[in-house]
């Protein structure tokens, strides 16, 4: 099985600009990847519907995981939330979705969390509506 892993490094070190550019970048090919997923598969669960729950990564890890990995585990976080439903609404022709980045400085971190830019404007929050509190 071929199963790409991003270990990135330099992210830290890089320019805020440079780090969303790459999130923004990274987060499209994770939605790509969901998106033929689902042509593939068209009776795939809708997200809200598939069983699946939010859960928050420890601190310091960050493994983004497409759709089958997802109902696999039964849970994942914002960036697969996000790109699944993102994937969905493309796929399903409701909608060009896209990812929507926030980040948040606590000290000397950055943390970051993806939900979904609807057509019009509006977020939408999957890790939410899927258990984050």
């Amino acid at each position: 099985m071929y199963a790409p892993k991003f270990e990135l490094r330099s992210f830290d070190v890089l320019p805020a600009a440079s780090k969303e550019r790459a999130l923004l970048a990274m987060l499209e090919a994770l939605v790509a990847t969901n998106e033929g997923f689902l042509m593939q598969h068209p009776a795939t669960p809708a997200l809200y519907a598939s069983g699946v729950a939010y859960i928050e990564e420890p601190p310091g890890r960050d493994n983004w995981q497409d759709i089958p990995r997802t109902l696999e585990l039964r849970e994942g976080d914002c960036e697969d939330l996000a790109c699944w439903r993102i994937a969905e609404l493309r796929v399903k022709g409701l909608e060009y979705a896209r990812p929507f980045v926030r980040h948040q400085v606590i000290g000397s971190i950055v943390l970051y969390h993806v939900a979904v830019l609807r057509g019009d404007g509006q977020v939408e929050d999957p890790s939410k509506t899927l258990g984050m509190r």
